[in-house]
């Protein structure tokens, strides 16, 4: 089991926008905290970067409806389009 302390949101990236090489770029650039980055054309998560996530939603705007979805842990809702 993984130490979640601290984190109060997890990403989900659809499997088919994890490897859309212009989806990786545009959600490196608009997060202001560092959550994503172009890992060679697929999207990639910081992991350590989560419990800086400051819920603007600028990655879920940026990508396509259904690929980007940002868990609330703690209270259970997703921002999503």
């Amino acid at each position: 089991m993984s130490d979640t302390t601290g984190i109060f949101i997890d990403v989900e990236i659809s499997a088919e926008a994890a490897g859309d090489a212009e989806l990786a770029r545009r959600l490196e650039e608009v997060c202001p905290v560092d959550i994503y980055k172009d890992e060679g054309g697929r999207v990639g998560v910081v992991r350590e970067n989560l419990d800086e996530c400051v819920l603007c939603e600028l990655c879920v705007e940026a990508a396509p409806p259904g690929a980007v979805k940002v868990k609330k842990l703690y209270d259970g809702t997703t921002l999503e389009r």
